[in-house]
Formats: structure tokens, sequence, C-alpha cells
């Protein structure tokens, strides 16, 4: 969840200030075309312009920004028998991935928890938490490192920018369309840009921003079955599936009663709306995923 917070984050900030910059420098010339209409076309290549830079700079920058916000500690050299072990698990799951060997790193935290982020499938990062490793067992972390490294060589992080990228590109094009009819039509400015629309556009990008993180997070949880199939396939199924269950150990408490359940830590399942913006599966979900699938055990 770290690596999709983080990269979503980032690219809202990014589109938000290069949709800033553009305004001012540009945006009045193709919205109006000889003052009255829109200039749809230009509109529409400078919107892709705005989201696809947008995406690709927060990707370029999200290894950076993993570290920064997490505190991780990439190995150079290992301290101990643990930090050994997981850089030999990671080169070896790179390795049988056909993927270059990835960055490993380590980060201070209780909670039980990994990620993989970089630019392509040969600059990549691999962290974990020191939660994990004191919580899980050998075995166990290894199959979360296959399924981290499975993340790399599919590809995702690329493919979730692509993604990304294409819905910045309708977002920010349909926010500034609707706020001129708003400001034509509501407001009857003939000329220009009032106040109707600057709000109509700030406004309209929030709610069309929410609605499309659908589309990405639905797609997210599609690339989490595929990378625990991977991580199945590097470590073992049964190594995988052991992994969840001490995830879903270690993330829901003993269930509070029905009419307590919504105040307490878990917040309850995720459930009806809720489950459309979850960027992974319910663990009940991908448990139930690998044990449809035929016992893999590692080359």
């Amino acid at each position: 969840m770290k690596r999709i917070a983080l990269f979503l984050a980032t690219n809202l900030a990014v589109v938000l200030v290069l949709g800033v910059v553009m305004e001012l420098f540009g945006i009045r010339g193709v919205l109006d075309a000889q003052g009255q209409g829109i200039d749809y076309n230009g509109l529409l290549i400078m919107s892709a312009v705005v989201g696809m830079t947008g995406s690709f700079i927060s990707l370029a920058i999200s290894k950076r920004m993993a570290l920064m916000s997490t505190g991780a500690r990439i190995i150079d050299q290992p301290a101990n028998q643990a930090e050994a072990w997981l850089v030999e698990t990671v080169r070896a799951q790179a390795n049988a991935a056909g993927i270059g060997m990835p960055d490993v790193a380590i980060f201070n935290s209780p909670d039980v928890n990994a990620f993989a982020t970089g630019m392509d499938r040969n600059h990549a990062l691999v962290a974990v938490s020191t939660g994990l490793l004191g919580q899980m067992d050998r075995d166990q972390a290894e199959a979360v490192l296959g399924h981290e490294v499975s993340h790399v060589a599919n590809g995702d992080m690329v493919t979730l920018t692509l993604i990304q990228g294409v819905v910045n590109t309708f977002v920010f094009f349909l926010s500034r369309v609707v706020g001129v009819l708003v400001d034509r039509a509501v407001f009857k400015v003939e000329r220009g840009h009032g106040p109707g629309y600057w709000i109509t556009v700030l406004v309209a990008q929030m709610v069309l921003g929410i609605l499309a993180s659908i589309i990405v997070m639905w797609f997210s949880r599609q690339r989490e079955f595929r990378a625990d199939r991977g991580g199945a396939t590097l470590a073992g199924r049964e190594k995988m599936i052991s992994a969840l269950a001490q995830l879903q150990r270690a993330t829901n408490p003993a269930p509070l009663p029905e009419q307590l359940a919504a105040f307490g830590i878990s917040g309850g399942r995720a459930g009806g709306l809720r489950s459309l913006f979850m960027t992974h599966p319910s663990l009940d979900d991908r448990i139930a995923a690998l044990r449809k699938i035929e016992n893999v055990q590692p080359a």
C-alpha cells in the first residue's frame, strides 16, 4: 500500500503544480477560440502533456520519495545475518525473475509491511519493515520478498504510471471544459475567465479526481493478485499463503462487538463504497485466489 499511496500523493502534487503553471502561461489561449468557444484539440493536447508529465515525474522520483518518507536504509554492506539473508534472497529471486538486482532496504516500523518501487525493472527498490522481520519467519518473509520482486518484474509501477497519466489527462481536460461552460452559462462571462471558472475547475478537478482514482485502485487490486501468484512461483504457494495469513493475524485484532466495530482501530472490514478505493484486495480474497492455483514450488 505504501508504494501506491506515495505514488498517488506525489502525482497529485505534481499535477496541481503543473496545472497552475499551465493556467498562468498558456491555458487561456487553448480554452478560448476567438474569445467564444473552446479549442478542444489544443486543450486535449495540453491536458495530455500535463497528465503524462505529472505521472512520469512521480515515477522518476518515486524511489527517492519512498526512501525519504519511510526513512529506509539501503543495505550496502550487510551488518548481520538477517541483512545478508535479505540481500541474497532478493538477489536469487531477481535472477529467477530476469530483472536487475534491486536495492534492498530496511525501514523502522512496527507494522508488518514491505514495498517495491523504482523507475524500471533494472533500477528498483525493495524495502521491508523491521516489524515484518520480527513477526514473520524466513519462509513467510521470502514469500513477501517474492511478491515485491514480482511487482518489479511485472512492470507494475510503469503500467500504473501510464494508467494514471491517462486518468490525469481526462480529469484535467474535463474539469476545464466544465469550468468554461459554467462561466458562460451561469455567470454569463463572454470573454476570458471569471471567478466562476476558477472555482468550478478546482471543484471539478477534485470530484473527477476522486472518481478517476476508482479506476486506478481497481487496477492496483488486480496487480496485487498477479504479484501474489508471482510470489508463489518464486517462493512456493504455501509460503505465500502462510505470509498472507500472518499478515492477517498481525493487522486484524480480535473483533469488537458489532455495535463497536466501526470505532475500533481496524475500522471493521472494508465493504460497500469503501472497497472501491482499496489499493489491495482483502486478505481473505487473496488467500482464496492462491488456493485455486496449482501448488507451484520454486525452481
